[in-house]
């Protein structure tokens, strides 16, 4: 799960949060409802999702509930690669 970590925490800081200190952003910070992510990136951020870990992230996934943080985004792919 770390190595999952690593790889979200990097997309979501070179993407979204160019030049932003890197510990800013910690498994709790709330990307949705903290106004990082809108609906084009949260797309964005599920088709990378998609394309780097092997997974399909179900329409009723991409939400508040499974992506609004790193720790949740982690345990999300996580589970679906253990499945």
């Amino acid at each position: 799960m770390l190595e999952i970590r690593q790889v979200v925490h990097s997309y979501i800081l070179n993407q979204f949060l160019p030049g932003e200190d890197p510990a800013e952003l910690t498994d709790q910070t709330p990307l949705i409802t903290g106004g990082i992510l809108d609906s084009i990136r949260t797309l964005k951020l599920v088709v990378f999702l998609e394309d780097t870990f092997g997974v399909t992230v179900e329409a009723h996934e991409a939400g508040v509930e499974n992506l609004d943080s790193v720790g949740q985004i982690t345990r999300l792919i996580a589970a679906k690669k253990a499945a």
